[in-house]
C-alpha cells in the first residue's frame, strides 16, 4: 500500500569554492498514496535531485539545506544516517536510468534481487525467492521461474530494467522512484516496460515519483505532473491540464519541442552523377574469429549497402540488438568488415583505424550513445576538446581557449563548465560535451548513435536544429541512429531500417508516410508513443498477438526471413520455405519481403 508524500519548501546546494549554490529552491509538492507523480524539465532541473532527497540523500558535494519530506508518518530529514539507510529499500525505493551499470555482472540476478530482502532481515531466503519469482511473473518476464538463474549479461536491456523493478519492489515499498527507466530502450522494448511498470504499480496501489523528459511517456504513467527548471517549480497540476492547457510559458515550450517538426536544412537534392561522400556495399560485419568462409563468429550485419551525399542525413533505425551501432562502428573502423567495402569520397577506407590517414579520421567522427563511458572521468572538459584541437590543428595557448569557449557555446553550455569533470556535469550536459569534441575536428560526417537518447526534449529539440544548421553552413552530412522514429523523421532525408543485421526496408522523406511499408516498420512506427492520454491501453488492445512458430521446434533457419516468426503478414508456403526478395516499390521505397506493395496497403493498419 502507498504512502502519503509531502514536500515543504525542499532547498538543496552545491558547495564550490567555499560557497553555497542553489540547486533546488523552494519546491514543495503532496502524492496521495497511490499517485504517481511526473517531474519533468530539462537536464540540470533538478528532477533527479529533488527525487533522491526523497530517500534523504544528496549526491557528493551538495547538501539539503532547508525544507522537510515526509513519507507517510516519517519525517525523512529527521532520521539519523543509520535510520536513513534502513529507510531506503524497505520504505523508499529506486529503480536507476542504467539497469546495466546497476547489476553486479558476477552475480546472479536472484542474488542481487534479493539481496535488499535479507538486508533489511525482512524474510528468509526461501521466501525471498518465491516472491521474486511472482515479480517475475507480474512483470511479464519470460520464465520466471529459472530466469533469477542467469547472469546480467544473459539477459537483454527490456528485461534487465524490468528486473530492477522486481528488485526495488520485493520489500513492499510505500514509494517506488523511478528515474529514466526507459529512456535507453527501444521503442518496442519500452512498451512491454511501461506496460509491466504501470501494471505493477497500479494493482500494488504502490505511490511513485517518475523522473523523465519524455513527455509521451509521461502522459501514459503519471496522473500529476511537476514542471521543473533550474531547481524552481513552474507549474503543478493534473496530467491532462499539463497536456492539453498548460499556463506557463516553460510548460509550453515543453510541450512544443516534444512534438518534432521537420528541420529543412536547406539541402540540394544530391546529382546521382556525383560521388557519394560515404557509400557501403554489401556489407558483412561482427565479431569474433572468422571461420573458414571468412565470417565472423558472431555475425551482426548481413550484405547492408546503402549511400549517403555530402549534405545529406541518413537515419539508421531498429530495435536493439538490430546492428545499428556495428554499423556505425564498422564506419568509423573500430570494427573490420568480414567482407563487403566502404568507400568515403570515392576512396576505399581501411578496415580498421591503424589503416587510415589522419584526414580520414579528422573527416569522420562518431558519437558514443554512452556520455558516461566516452568521456574520461579523469579529465576536465577542456582537457577533453582540447584533444582533438591539439591532434589534428595544433591550436594551443589563447587561440585554443577561444575554440574550446566556441564549442562549449554551439553546444548551449556555459563557458564555466570547461573546468568541470564530466561527473559534475548531468547526463545531457555530458551528451552535449561529447557532441562538442566530434564537432572539434570539423569532420564531413558525423555517425550519431542515440546522441538525443539521454537529452530532455528542449535541450534535444535544439541539438536537432543544431545539425540543421551545420548541415545549411557546412554541408555535414550525418548517419543518425536512434530508436526514436519521431526524432529520425524530423531530421534525416532517408531512413534504412535493420532488423537482426538486415536491411528490410530503405525510405526517403517523400514516402515517409506511404502506406506500404515493411511488416518490421509497421511494427516500431506503431510503438511510438503518443503526447495523449490513454494511448498505452489502446496500444495494447489493438496490438497484435504474438504468432507461434510456422513449424514448432524447428530452428530458424539462416536462409530465411530473419523477421518471420514475429510477423503477421507472413506467407505460409512461401515465407517459410524461400529467402525474401529485395522489391523496390513505389516512390523508391526498398522492401526486403514477400508481400508485394498492394499486400501491404491492404493488410496493414494505419499507422503514424
Amino acid at each position: 500500500m502507498g504512502a502519503s508524500v509531502e514536500v515543504s519548501h525542499l532547498n538543496i546546494v552545491a558547495q564550490a569554492g567555499g560557497k553555497d549554490l542553489p540547486i533546488v529552491t523552494d519546491v514543495s509538492f503532496r502524492i496521495e498514496p497511490g499517485e504517481v507523480l511526473a517531474l519533468i524539465g530539462e537536464s540540470g532541473s533538478g528532477k533527479t535531485t529533488i527525487a533522491l532527497s526523497l530517500m534523504g540523500y544528496a549526491r557528493q558535494g551538495c547538501r539539503i539545506s532547508g525544507g522537510t519530506i515526509r513519507v507517510g508518518d516519517v519525517d525523512v530529514l529527521g532520521l539519523s544516517a543509520g535510520e536513513q539507510r534502513s529507510l531506503r529499500g524497505r520504505t523508499v525505493s529506486y529503480i536507476a536510468q542504467s539497469a546495466a551499470a546497476s547489476f553486479n555482472p558476477s552475480r546472479t540476478i536472484m542474488d542481487q534481487v534479493v539481496e535488499v530482502a535479507s538486508i533489511h532481515g525482512l524474510m528468509p531466503r526461501e521466501q525471498a525467492e518465491a516472491k521474486a519469482v511472482a515479480l517475475f511473473r507480474d512483470l511479464a518476464l519470460p520464465n520466471p521461474q529459472t530466469i533469477g538463474q542467469r547472469y546480467p549479461h544473459q539477459v537483454s536491456g527490456g528485461q534487465l530494467q524490468r528486473l530492477m523493478a522486481a528488485m526495488a519492489l520485493i520489500c513492499d515499498p510505500a514509494l517506488v522512484i523511478l528515474d529514466e527507466p526507459t529512456t535507453a530502450l527501444d521503442v518496442t522494448t519500452q512498451i512491454e516496460v511501461l506496460q509491466a511498470f504501470r501494471r505493477v504499480v497500479r494493482e500494488r496501489n504502490t505511490t511513485a515519483v517518475y523522473v523523465t523528459h519524455d513527455l509521451a511517456v509521461v502522459a501514459q504513467m503519471a496522473d500529476r505532473i511537476l514542471v521543473l527548471r533550474q531547481g524552481r517549480q513552474q507549474e503543478q497540476a493534473e496530467t491532462r491540464q499539463i497536456i492539453e492547457s498548460p499556463q506557463d510559458d516553460y510548460t509550453k515550450s515543453l510541450i512544443a519541442a516534444a512534438k518534432p517538426a521537420p528541420r529543412d536544412a536547406g539541402r540540394l537534392a544530391p546529382d546521382a552523377a556525383s560521388t557519394p561522400l560515404l557509400e557501403v556495399r554489401s556489407l558483412i560485419a561482427g565479431y569474433g574469429a572468422l571461420d573458414k568462409r571468412g565470417l565472423p563468429a558472431s555475425p551482426v550485419l548481413n550484405d547492408v549497402s546503402f549511400t549517403l551525399h555530402r549534405g545529406q542525413a541518413l537515419g539508421v533505425i531498429g530495435e536493439s540488438g538490430s546492428g545499428k551501432t556495428t554499423l556505425a562502428r564498422a564506419i568509423a573502423g573500430l570494427v573490420a568488415p568480414a567482407r563487403g567495402q566502404i568507400l568515403f569520397d570515392g576512396q576505399a577506407l581501411a578496415p580498421e583505424v591503424p589503416g587510415r590517414s589522419r584526414d580520414q579520421l579528422r573527416r569522420v567522427q562518431i558519437v558514443f550513445q554512452m556520455a558516461d563511458t566516452a568521456l574520461n572521468p579523469a579529465h576536465t572538459i577542456e582537457m577533453l576538446l582540447a584533444r582533438p584541437l591539439q591532434l589534428y590543428f595544433g591550436l594551443k595557448g589563447e587561440p585554443l581557449k577561444k575554440r574550446i569557449a566556441q564549442l562549449l557555446d554551439l553546444v548551449q553550455l556555459p563557458a564555466q563548465c570547461a573546468q568541470r569533470l564530466p561527473g559534475g556535469l548531468s547526463g545531457g550536459q555530458k551528451q552535449r560535451v561529447n557532441f562538442a569534441r566530434a564537432l572539434a575536428a570539423e569532420p564531413d560526417l558525423i555517425l550519431c548513435d542515440e546522441v538525443t537518447s539521454a537529452l530532455d526534449t528542449v535541450v534535444g529539440a535544439a541539438v536537432l536544429d543544431l545539425l540543421a544548421q551545420l548541415r545549411r553552413e557546412l554541408g555535414l552530412s550525418y548517419v543518425f541512429i536512434s530508436h526514436d522514429l519521431n526524432t529520425v523523421r524530423a531530421v534525416c532525408d532517408d531512413i534504412v531500417v535493420l532488423y537482426a543485421g538486415n536491411k528490410v526496408e530503405s525510405v526517403p522523406r517523400a514516402a515517409f508516410s506511404q502506406a506500404a511499408r515493411h511488416p518490421y516498420f509497421e511494427l516500431l512506427a506503431s510503438s511510438v508513443p503518443e503526447l495523449r492520454q490513454g494511448w498505452l491501453d489502446q496500444r495494447s488492445s489493438t496490438s497484435r498477438l504474438a504468432l507461434p512458430p510456422m513449424a514448432v521446434g524447428t530452428p530458424p533457419n539462416p536462409e530465411l526471413c530473419s523477421f518471420l516468426d514475429r510477423c503477421p503478414l507472413r506467407v505460409s508456403g512461401a515465407c517459410d520455405t524461400t529467402a525474401p526478395p529485395r522489391r523496390r516499390l513505389s516512390s523508391d521505397v526498398e522492401i526486403l519481403c514477400h508481400r508485394s506493395e498492394a499486400d501491404l496497403i491492404a493488410l496493414q493498419p494505419a499507422s503514424v
